[in-house]
């Protein structure tokens, strides 16, 4: 029984400290807070799946899933130079859920064996989440002489299909720098 007395008795300072930091808060009104400035940011989690059964467009190119003469997903085109061609991750589908992904603004002014000093401007900071979960996820990875298949001189080639099942770690931060002029 002392034993336990001793244990209840080590709290009250602890308790009576919460307390006493408890009682210190108070209200802030609008002229101190227009001198605070805050650090936002977005902290995201989704579900999401893509085009399970196929796209919402059918043509001569895309199709429902089930038609084994026509591509079946959602399409990215991006290209890595101004005149080079494209890649692309095609007949994109399935589903992957992520908790924590977060976005917010952060300024590189230093870093990068000095070129971050150079640049001294802001860029954004995608915070990778801990776990995505995919499942049935596929994708193809090509090279493309358009972004569009229905563009005139239209030629791809798939480079490798990729299937995605199971849980994947993701650490660490994506930074996007900015190009041009705003």
């Amino acid at each position: 029984m002392p034993l336990r007395l001793r244990s209840i008795f080590s709290f009250l300072p602890l308790l009576t400290l919460s307390l006493s930091v408890a009682a210190e808060l108070s209200q802030l009104g609008d002229e101190a807070l227009s001198g605070i400035s805050g650090r936002g940011g977005i902290y995201l989690s989704g579900d999401i799946s893509i085009n399970e059964v196929g796209g919402p467009v059918e043509n001569s190119y895309f199709g429902r899933c089930d038609d084994p003469s026509k591509k079946c997903g959602a399409r990215f085109a991006y290209r890595l130079k101004e005149d080079g061609g494209w890649m692309v991750l095609d007949e994109i589908r399935g589903n992957f859920a992520f908790e924590g992904l977060t976005l917010r603004i952060r300024n590189v002014d230093s870093g990068f064996a000095g070129d971050g000093e150079l640049f001294n401007r802001d860029v954004i900071e995608l915070g990778l989440p801990n776990t995505v979960r995919f499942n049935d996820v596929q994708f193809k990875i090509a090279g493309s002489s358009t972004a569009r298949p229905t563009d005139p001189g239209f030629l791809q080639t798939d480079i490798f299909s990729v299937e995605m099942q199971g849980d994947v770690v993701m650490e660490g931060n994506l930074l996007v720098f900015p190009a041009g002029n705003p």
